[in-house]
């Protein structure tokens, strides 16, 4: 490195990747390799600023301030992606390749301007993220599923599976725990709605949170779990733990990936079976994905009132028929219309929240499981929303409805202490189809 002349350096791309790769060199050496360890952010910043000097080289104050924040990021966050990881309005970040960075932000996708070097950069990237868990990622097994220290969950692919290079994508976890008020405030749904969910978990209705790929299953879920007494133990089972429980009996188990020779995986089915011996009063299991739905199927039916877990479903009957096909691969033969049998014993209520095409996110439906006719599963529609139009802007309207039906375990409730008024069931509604008039 040159001395500079007292004006500020004008330099190529080419010799400001320089200057960043000698900088980094200039710091970390001095670190024997334990950086992670022992750096703070104080003490890489003043090895930085010394550096900086030590090169002779003046850039401008703006330019050397980007330059300082790369490399900070670079040793002691996640590089490029960093400050999409600290916008809070960023709440998913998509690595397509290493020239195509999208992100969400306020319901909305967008390109950033973030690219990386090559595929090798993105490679290190994930290798940055996995190592601390003991993941492994390679051609043989190209696909891994993790999670960032403060629970964001991410999952990544490589080649040969990922065509174009290494794609990560970054489900970002809320800093804030969001509560029912917040659901309620963003219209996900109503206060009659949350009134009525909240006491069906106090009185251990079993749940099924139902939905699409981002369509703030598990937040619903992590919001529903709040409202299980104290006094009662949870064990929640999960991929990746994102719920934030603020229990005091609590269990959290997590899966495990197998190692390197293919050995030592722990699924979600094995965490369900073992969990039904730590004596849990209510079992949650994050996601319901194989054939661990017929083990929690038979935990709901056999004293674990209460339960709760999400499926993967587009509607309150699509939701049947996921449990029905994720028990048939369960690997134990059984009917089908054993296999639904189960399902209308054990499953009381599903919620259906759906992602709708402006970004916002809606309970779309609240569903009773009654029970079985023949050989169809039979279901009733508690709450719904309705699409009536949309803006100028693009945004969605519409209006949540109550059905004016009550639901059959409605005795459980009131045995539970809760006497919900008729209005939140919709009594307006039974009112109006009796008269054949308008409801005022």
């Amino acid at each position: 490195m040159t001395e500079g002349t007292g004006e500020p350096n004008q330099l190529s791309t080419d010799q400001l990747a320089k200057l960043h790769a000698w900088l980094t060199q200039q710091v970390t050496q001095e670190y024997e390799g334990s950086l992670a360890a022992e750096a703070t952010q104080e003490g890489i910043r003043q090895r930085l600023a010394d550096a900086y000097i030590k090169s002779g080289i003046q850039l401008s104050l703006t330019l050397k301030d980007e330059l300082f924040s790369d490399i900070l990021n670079d040793l002691l966050g996640y590089g490029a992606i960093q400050p999409l990881l600290d916008d809070p309005q960023v709440s998913e970040i998509m690595i397509n390749n290493p020239n195509h960075v999208f992100v969400e932000r306020q319901g909305r996708l967008e390109q950033t301007g973030i690219k990386f070097d090559n595929d090798a950069a993105l490679l290190r990237l994930i290798d940055r993220i996995i190592m601390p868990l003991g993941r492994h990622i390679d051609a043989d097994n190209p696909t891994v599923d993790a999670r960032l220290p403060d629970g964001s969950r991410v999952n990544a692919v490589i080649r040969p599976v990922a065509i174009d290079g290494p794609s990560i994508t970054i489900r970002k976890f809320s800093k804030r725990r969001l509560r029912i008020g917040d659901l309620i405030g963003f219209d996900t749904l109503t206060e009659n709605m949350a009134e009525f969910l909240k006491a069906c978990v106090a009185a251990r209705i079993n749940i099924v949170v139902s939905g699409g790929t981002g369509s703030g299953k598990t937040t619903l879920l992590n919001i529903l779990s709040e409202f299980i007494p104290e006094g009662e133990r949870i064990v929640t089972i999960e991929d990746a733990a994102e719920l934030q429980l603020n229990h005091l009996n609590i269990v959290r188990l997590e899966t495990k990936a197998p190692n390197v020779e293919g050995k030592g995986a722990v699924t979600v089915r094995y965490l369900v079976r073992n969990a039904l011996r730590m004596r849990p009063d209510r079992i949650i299991v994050g996601e319901v994905r194989g054939g661990e739905a017929l083990d929690m199927l038979q935990a709901m039916n056999t004293g674990h009132d209460g339960s709760l877990t999400t499926v993967h479903a587009n509607a309150t009957r699509d939701a049947i028929s996921r449990l029905e096909t994720l028990c048939l691969v369960s690997g134990v033969e059984l009917p089908l219309q054993v296999v639904r049998k189960q399902i209308a014993s054990a499953v009381d209520l599903i919620v259906q929240q759906t992602r709708l095409r402006d970004g916002s996110r809606k309970v779309t439906a609240i569903s009773e499981v009654i029970g079985m006719e023949g050989d169809v599963v039979v279901m009733s529609d508690l709450f719904s929303y309705k699409e009536t139009g949309i803006t100028e802007n693009g945004k969605v309207i519409g209006e949540f409805r109550a059905t004016g039906i009550r639901p059959i375990f409605s005795g459980r409730l009131e045995a539970a202490g809760y006497h919900l008024k008729p209005e939140i069931y919709g009594a307006d509604m039974i009112t109006l189809r009796r008269t054949g008039g308008q409801s005022r």
